[in-house]
């Protein structure tokens, strides 16, 4: 369950850059972070902080809370892509 957030989340930050014509340079530049960090978060391969949070949230102009409702709101869009899938199959 957690990778699924992990992916979920790194959908969002990816979604959010990508909506805003930034490239992942230019994110990791804004939020001052490194930008292989911002791609294994896009990835879903580290545990973002809170403090990592509120910088990307701020670099995205979204609240933390915003960014955390696009993560969930991914995730509510997968879950019903992959009952989509399910069903196709069946």
């Amino acid at each position: 369950m957690s990778e699924q957030l992990l992916e979920n989340f790194g959908i969002a930050v990816r979604r959010m850059r990508a909506t805003r014509g930034l490239s992942q340079e230019q994110l990791a530049e804004r939020s001052d972070l490194n930008r292989s960090y911002v791609g294994e978060i896009e990835r879903g391969q580290v545990v973002s902080s809170l403090v990592t949070i509120q910088k990307l949230s701020t670099a995205l102009d979204i609240s933390a809370s915003g960014l955390l409702q696009e993560c969930e709101a991914t995730a509510n869009s997968r879950f019903v892509q992959r009952i989509k899938l399910t069903a196709i199959a069946c």
